[in-house]
């Protein structure tokens, strides 16, 4: 997203003249947009048009939630938690993590997706294809080990 940082980004919006009636008023969002967009080098992330409309969009509901369903009886799109992704926090919330304002404190980490597979199944498994990987990690040392040997640095 920023050029020359390799750390964790925030973007805050600020606004002014909020009315006293707005639910938001003691309330902040909290957008964690960490796993979006693809990586457009090494170290640059970028955004589709989608994941900027979808933040874009979770802002803009979120900022009106309480005078989009009252000004209007058609059903719009409101305002609500998505786990992993975004969090309406409170002011008492945010108290109590210490004034820490990242995100990911606030929203969460989204549920895994059951994959059907048994965990003892899922287990050995794993447990293979480590072994496999351990394996083929003493070759290719053992052939690191034989290329140095024939240049003269031993190990």
């Amino acid at each position: 997203m920023f050029y020359n940082t390799g750390i964790p980004a925030c973007i805050w919006f600020l606004r002014r003249g909020r009315s006293a009636n707005s639910d938001t008023k003691n309330e902040i969002l909290f957008i964690d947009a960490s796993e979006m967009g693809y990586m457009k080098s090494r170290v640059h992330r970028d955004f589709t048009e989608e994941d900027i409309a979808k933040v874009r969009d979770t802002y803009l509901n979120w900022r009106t939630q309480k005078e989009t369903v009252i000004a209007s009886e058609a059903k719009q799109s409101v305002y609500e938690d998505i786990k992993g992704f975004c969090k309406s926090a409170t002011l008492e919330a945010i108290q109590k993590h210490s004034y820490v304002l990242t995100p990911g404190r606030y929203v969460g980490i989204p549920d895994e997706e059951d994959d059907g597979i048994q965990f003892e199944e899922k287990m050995q498994s794993l447990t293979v294809l480590l072994k496999e990987q351990m394996d083929k990690e003493q070759e290719l040392n053992a052939e690191i080990a034989t290329q140095l040997a024939k240049i003269g640095v031993s190990l």
